[in-house]
């Protein structure tokens, strides 16, 4: 670190990254499912305010695990070709000051949270804790191969139920889609480890930065990234067949969503290496404002002719 001048305030705004609160809108999942499968507000002048409540508390958390991520991270920062500027590494920011962050961030959005309800509340101590275990020794489960990806992206799962609480406390999503949203976040975290270690071009280095580098391979990730893809469609689609079945229509896009985000990987300084930066991809939220359309139509019109795939066929028995 550079040990000549005190770090600005801004500094401290930046290791937050409030440019990342964009990634907090996947809790609108399970507020939308939430409205469709159990019940719309009674009030929704008070809805709203739990909403902006909600989304605040889960912006200052995430706040906070990224804060003590940057801190922790400094020192294998210095070997990534871009993440060796960020301020943690290349200014001088004082320990006690970033601790101090870390804790207003964590009171900010335990009080947002009360405002909610207490299943919210709960669940935003979990994302508090995943932060912890994620990037704190002796756990630390970013440095463990899979795990990483794993860990990570169970942060998806958790803000899709913090959506659905905003809604409905005192009933739980689907197991379905709460484990396919986690394995479509494993899905995006594996294309983004496998965009970085393309990115490095160097495995050696690859592992100075992280751990899990140093037994990834881009075969293996690749590989990963399918696996989850894979895990990711079948229970989403299981879960398409047993509450409205009109939705399979949408799944050639969600196919092709899956495949254009893999395709984006290999181009050079990939996006994918910072999912905060997807919006530049026109394509890309083409396709996801073409599902979210389809996906909207699909939950008001119905297709009567397939109603026939929800028939169960039985074979009998035999005595």
């Amino acid at each position: 670190m550079n040990q000549q001048n005190t770090a600005p305030i801004g500094a401290y705004i930046k290791i937050a990254r409030p440019d990342h609160w964009v990634k907090n809108v996947f809790i609108m999942p399970g507020l939308v499912l939430a409205l469709i499968l159990i019940r719309m507000p009674d009030e929704w002048g008070s809805f709203i305010i739990k909403l902006a409540a909600g989304f605040f508390a889960t912006c200052f958390i995430a706040s906070a695990n990224y804060v003590i991520n940057e801190w922790l991270d400094a020192e294998f920062d210095k070997y990534h070709p871009t993440k060796k500027n960020r301020p943690v590494v290349s200014q001088n920011m004082k320990f006690s000051l970033v601790m101090a962050e870390y804790a207003v961030c964590i009171v900010l959005g335990l009080l947002l949270s009360i405002a909610v309800n207490i299943p919210f509340l709960l669940t935003e101590l979990w994302l508090l804790v995943m932060g912890v275990l994620y990037n704190v020794k002796p756990i630390r489960t970013k440095d463990i191969v899979y795990l990483d990806v794993l860990s990570e992206s169970i942060n998806n799962m958790i803000r899709l139920l913090l959506g659905w609480f905003i809604v409905c406390e005192d009933v739980y999503p689907p197991s379905s889609i709460l484990v396919g949203y986690w394995m479509a976040g494993a899905f995006l975290m594996a294309v983004k480890r496998y965009a970085e270690y393309r990115m490095i071009n160097n495995p050696s280095l690859a592992g100075s930065y992280r751990k899990s580098f140093a037994t990834y391979t881009e075969a293996s990730l690749l590989c990963s990234s399918f696996f989850y893809a894979l895990c990711a469609t079948f229970l989403i689609g299981i879960f398409l067949l047993k509450y409205r079945i009109e939705y399979i229509v949408a799944i050639p896009v969600l196919f092709l969503l899956f495949c254009y985000y893999l395709y984006i990987a290999h181009k050079p300084d990939s996006a994918a290496q910072k999912p905060e930066k997807l919006f530049r991809e026109k394509k890309l939220m083409i396709l996801v404002g073409v599902l979210v359309v389809l996906f909207a139509l699909l939950t008001v019109i119905d297709i009567p002719i397939m109603k026939m795939w929800e028939t169960a066929f039985f074979i009998p028995t035999r005595k």
